[in-house]
């Protein structure tokens, strides 16, 4: 008897090999509950489709029949059945033993230990002081007082380091006492939801200190709306890259308040304001007290991208940073950020709700959290930037300052 496959998990990570003597399709996982990365040769990738839950095995024999013209195929059935069952990458046991144990992990965990050090920016803190100088050097920030925050991408920092200095040049010595309310994309996360944590983030600077009074607060004010210990902390980059911009500015102990925020994707398709729904709404409200009783004890800092555009995120076709529909694409990103610039948060959604935000901006959710919680901002364009973040994919950031 034949049973059916596992079903392969439509979360995971699925692109072009980026290895040109392994073409393929390249397979990992963004949760990290599994280390593997797998390439699946391209005579291989049409039998992914029967991982649905009904399909057999002997399916996928006859599949393989057909494309090599032999009957011998018994050996690749198994090979590639337990190849994406032991990397975590169908619906088992053996993945929810996976997610289990990473759960329970990072809810164990003292602090949040820095996951891109090494690969996205340097493991040793003297090298990371260096490249930090070199990429800051030059940026001065204004006289001018009134400073409440700034928006810096979450792209990798060796693509976006002129807009990080943008962003982060803004801001002056005498803020090191603020405690920074960071705002970063949730990719991962529940949609509508807040991903809050009680831990320190440690890199190799060393570790932050959370105001544990303002989560409690959010998570007492608003806790339909609140992911407490969210997981994907464990793994996100969009508040680890502003944290280390901060701690090297700062001081390792820099204060903070991270926020992982979950996209508004009920609003952008079906339509309403993101706070239709009765937690955003609270928890909008929650974070607008914030703003109002403690004024300039806080600096926000959103970690946010733009557009998304080109065959890695599902365009036909290939895009060039600044050529082509990207000159397109940079007169589209101008417009919404002249609204968050003029603190019209109405205006900017209805921007993003239009074509269901066919620029894909992954920032959007912190930008619009900002703007209701913070209306008194009026933003300042210091850098805008196109890059390719491989040859057929562009993501577009900015670094923006905000003042009262």
């Amino acid at each position: 008897m034949s049973y059916p496959l596992p079903r392969l998990r439509m979360d995971l990570d699925f692109m072009p090999s980026p290895v040109p003597d392994r073409p393929g399709l390249l397979i990992r996982d963004p949760y990290r509950y599994s280390d593997t990365t797998l390439i699946v040769p391209p005579g291989l990738t049409a039998c992914l489709q029967l991982f649905d839950g009904q399909s057999t095995e002997l399916d996928m024999r006859e599949m393989l029949v057909r494309m090599t013209g032999t009957l011998d195929v018994g050996d690749i059935v198994k090979h590639l059945v337990e190849t994406l069952d032991k990397a975590g990458f169908v619906h088992n046991e053996v993945f929810e033993r996976m997610v289990d144990a990473r759960h329970a992990e990072f809810a164990a965990a003292p602090t949040r230990e820095s996951v891109h050090a090494g690969s996205a920016y340097p493991d040793e803190a003297p090298e990371l002081r260096k490249l930090l100088g070199a990429w800051m050097e030059g940026e001065t920030a204004d006289e001018c007082d009134s400073l409440i925050g700034i928006a810096a991408p979450h792209v990798s920092p060796e693509g976006g380091w002129q807009s990080y200095r943008a962003a982060f040049g803004a801001l002056r010595p005498e803020y090191a006492d603020r405690t920074f309310i960071v705002l970063g994309t949730s990719h991962y996360g529940e949609p509508g939801r807040f991903g809050l944590t009680r831990k320190s983030f440690v890199t190799p600077y060393g570790a932050t200190r959370t105001d544990l009074a303002l989560v409690n607060e959010l998570e007492a004010n608003a806790p339909g709306a609140v992911a407490m210990e969210d997981y994907c902390h464990s793994f996100e980059h969009s508040i680890e890259f502003q944290v280390v911009f901060l701690q090297h500015l700062f001081g390792a102990g820099v204060r903070v308040v991270p926020i992982l925020c979950g996209s508004f994707g009920r609003s952008i398709y079906q339509g309403g304001r993101p706070e239709d729904d009765e937690a955003v709404r609270r928890f909008l409200e929650a974070l607008g007290e914030i703003n109002a009783r403690e004024g300039r004890k806080l600096l926000w800092v959103l970690g946010v991208d733009m557009a998304h555009m080109g065959r890695r995120y599902g365009d036909s076709e290939a895009m060039i940073a600044g050529e082509g529909p990207m000159a397109g694409v940079a007169e589209r990103d101008q417009a919404r950020i002249a609204s968050i610039s003029s603190g019209d948060a109405a205006g900017f959604w209805a921007q993003v709700r239009e074509n269901h935000d066919e620029l894909k901006w992954c920032g959007s959710a912190p930008f619009y959290s900002f703007l209701k919680a913070v209306p008194e901002a009026r933003g300042q364009l210091r850098r805008y930037e196109q890059w390719n973040i491989d040859e057929q994919s562009v993501v577009s950031f900015a670094g923006m300052a905000f003042r009262a």
